[in-house]
């Protein structure tokens, strides 16, 4: 099974693939360029024997986002640069985190910084995005791309169920241009600080352990999620997930209720 992993800088990148070639392990490249090179670094596709060589503690660590399972892209990378922005208040993007959906296993789960600061955007993005979830005391903004999750916060986005790693770029990318697109267009939008109905509990509840160990007081996991949503419970009262077994879920279920707002 091969694996794919990436970097949160393009110096990263270049110390682990040197790593692979000093010890004429093989490899394959993806590479986010030309299109996608404002938010991303070349990814790594390997197999176990690489994979060890990066993360068996010998020599200086090589710091990657994570691995996941391979899947060839459904989509192409543009051949044409990216866009620029005459004020960019997004920046560039780095992926610092990448990992298998909780919700999805066919799908892959990243985290990205910015180098910009979004926050003084997300007002001008709810006043034309009324399907999107915007909490000022985050603050966060999130909205559904499709059946994909996207979060956003001043220097961060969290993305859930990205198809694999290009479309992880291509949903960065989109965001990028909303984001900058919609700053340049604010003297003709009136900001909205209205916090709307959120996403569906579900998204919620994909993210539970699924088990109805009735631990939180409430009898199936999914009405514990619509009470979550609702803000009637923390998340935190799924001992499972905080205290227990199923612990590989608590960063998924805290980037959820943040972006959602709800109480962890």
């Amino acid at each position: 099974m091969k694996m794919v992993t990436t970097f949160a800088s393009r110096d990263e990148f270049g110390r682990a693939q040197a790593r692979l070639d000093a010890q004429a392990l093989p490899y394959e490249t993806v590479s986010p360029d030309p299109g996608y090179a404002r938010v991303g670094a070349t990814a790594l596709v390997m197999g176990t024997e690489a994979r060890v060589a990066l993360t068996d503690g010998r020599g200086d660590p090589v710091i990657c986002a994570g691995f996941v399972d391979y899947r060839p892209a459904g989509i192409s990378v543009p051949p044409e640069p990216p866009r620029g922005f005459e004020e960019d208040v997004f920046g560039d993007a780095a992926i610092v985190v990448l990992a298998p959906c909780v919700a999805d296993l066919t799908k892959i789960r990243l985290i990205a910084h910015t180098s910009g600061d979004m926050a003084k955007v997300f007002p001008f993005m709810n006043a034309e995005m009324r399907e999107a979830s915007y909490n000022a005391k985050g603050p966060t903004f999130t909205f559904m791309d499709q059946y994909r999750m996207i979060s956003m916060y001043p220097q961060r986005i969290a993305v859930a169920k990205a198809d694999e790693i290009v479309d992880g770029w291509r949903t960065l990318e989109i965001i990028r241009c909303r984001v900058n697109d919609t700053w340049a267009r604010r003297a003709q939008i009136e900001p909205c600080y209205e916090m709307r109905e959120k996403p569906p509990a579900l998204e919620i509840f994909k993210r539970l352990p699924k088990t109805n160990c009735r631990a939180c007081g409430e009898l199936t996991c999914l009405a514990f999620a619509v009470r979550v949503w609702m803000g009637e419970l923390p998340a935190l009262k799924c001992t499972p997930v905080f205290q227990g077994e199923f612990g590989h879920l608590r960063d998924a279920l805290v980037e959820i209720c943040m972006g959602l707002g709800a109480t962890t």
